[in-house]
């Protein structure tokens, strides 16, 4: 690949190595783009982020390597490796550069993970990986087939057991005619060296990418969310130190609400369905009280009045807003309405037209005119949000109709 020799093709677990910088040019907001004649720094390709660490020259300066990716050279044409340094290294000068070893051996942990659950997805189902993200924060693999919950369990299961065989991951760039004589997974049609990522009874792709030596280190793999997706389907992963980190938070979760519902762990689901019929038992009793207590106000209206405005608290049911202003707009003549809010936070509001006619979105627009207020709705009746006004401001408005 250009001028730049990739040893982490030669050993995936180089970690330190010295190299001579060949150029190295300011790229903005003070970065500088430095090209080596030989790295082990991975560039972000093939749906994985890149590698991170520093370069240190023999007179001690140190600049970090915030990113590395490959680019065209503008005077060969060629791709060619570069890292993105927070400082200018200057051409011929003797480095050592240093891996992010504990972001690097994640990735490797990560991606070997996501070659076994491919594989196993392509022998069992049939079903090509047509989409994979590797990041720092999650991995992610599309399908172009329908998993079943009960079929991702299974898939799991398997992965973790080629993990904990110790299986062996071979990498090697193949020869034309070995490389014919393989039936490998890609997601494109590939050209030049092709590099074959083999592990042993359970998959064979090509792959740029570093990985581990055995199954082994993936260490396990948990699935951690499954959707459908483009026709297909979207499955999260995470494996070795993110996934044990992961379940960590989840128990520490769990613990939490066990000791809160003074419970055991399997019985904390029931305990937070239980919660959650009580309090939608409560919000319905509440309810009904306050349409109750709305009902008490509205007898107390004076009918002959032609607008009607109320003002209520920010918790107030869209729904019953709606039942009072259609109850009320069948008693008056003019527009009638209910805010729900405060100063503070805002009002939502709905206001109907009166049993005399008339287009609610005239209030709509003037809701709009004076005070920004958003949203919309048909002549019979208006509905949206305002804020930054003060209750008699908005009730002067609309009593002035």
């Amino acid at each position: 690949m250009g001028k730049t020799v990739e040893l982490y093709y030669e050993n995936a677990y180089i970690n330190e190595f010295d190299a001579e910088v060949l150029s190295c040019k300011e790229a903005g907001d003070g970065k500088y783009e430095a090209v080596l004649d030989k790295t082990a720094f991975f560039p972000e390709q093939g749906g994985q982020t890149s590698d991170t660490g520093k370069l240190v020259t023999e007179g001690g300066e140190s600049a970090s390597v915030l990113y590395t990716g490959i680019r065209k050279c503008e005077e060969t044409g060629e791709d060619e490796i570069y890292h993105v340094l927070d400082k200018c290294i200057d051409a011929g000068t003797s480095i050592k550069g240093t891996i992010d070893w504990e972001h690097r051996f994640s990735n490797m942990q990560q991606h070997t993970g996501e070659h076994i659950f491919s594989g196993i997805v392509n022998s069992e189902f049939g079903y090509d990986n047509v989409g994979f993200h590797l990041s720092d924060t999650e991995v992610t693999m599309d399908y172009n087939g329908v998993l079943s919950s009960e079929d991702v369990a299974r898939i799991e299961k398997l992965v973790n057991e080629a993990i904990w065989k110790n299986v062996r991951v071979v990498a090697a760039f193949p020869s034309e005619e070995e490389l014919k004589e393989i039936d490998y997974r890609s997601k494109k049609e590939l050209t030049g060296a092709i590099r074959i990522v083999t592990i042993e009874g359970y998959d064979i792709c090509a792959c740029c990418a570093p990985h581990v030596e055995r199954t082994g280190e993936v260490g396990f793999l948990k699935v951690v969310g499954v959707h459908n997706y483009k026709g297909g389907v979207r499955v999260n992963i995470l494996c070795g130190k993110r996934a044990f980190e992961f379940l960590t938070e989840e128990h520490d979760i769990i613990s939490g609400l066990a000791a809160g519902f003074s419970t055991s762990f399997d019985k904390v689901v029931a305990s937070v369905d239980k919660l959650k019929d009580d309090n939608a038992a409560l919000k319905a009793d509440l309810l009904t009280e306050r349409e109750k207590l709305l009902g008490y106000e509205l007898s107390g209206i004076d009918k002959s009045l032609k607008n009607v405005f109320l003002f209520k608290s920010a918790d107030t049911d869209t729904n019953l807003m709606r039942k009072t202003v259609n109850k009320l707009a069948e008693d008056h003549e003019g527009f009638c309405g209910i805010f729900a809010g405060d100063d503070k936070t805002g009002y939502r509001y709905i206001v109907a037209s009166g049993n005399a006619g008339g287009d609610a979105r005239h209030v709509a627009q003037l809701l709009r005119e004076k005070f920004g207020a958003k949203g919309g709705g048909s002549e019979q009746m208006v509905q949206g949000s305002l804020s930054g006004a003060l209750q008699k401001d908005i009730a002067d408005c609309c009593n002035n109709l």
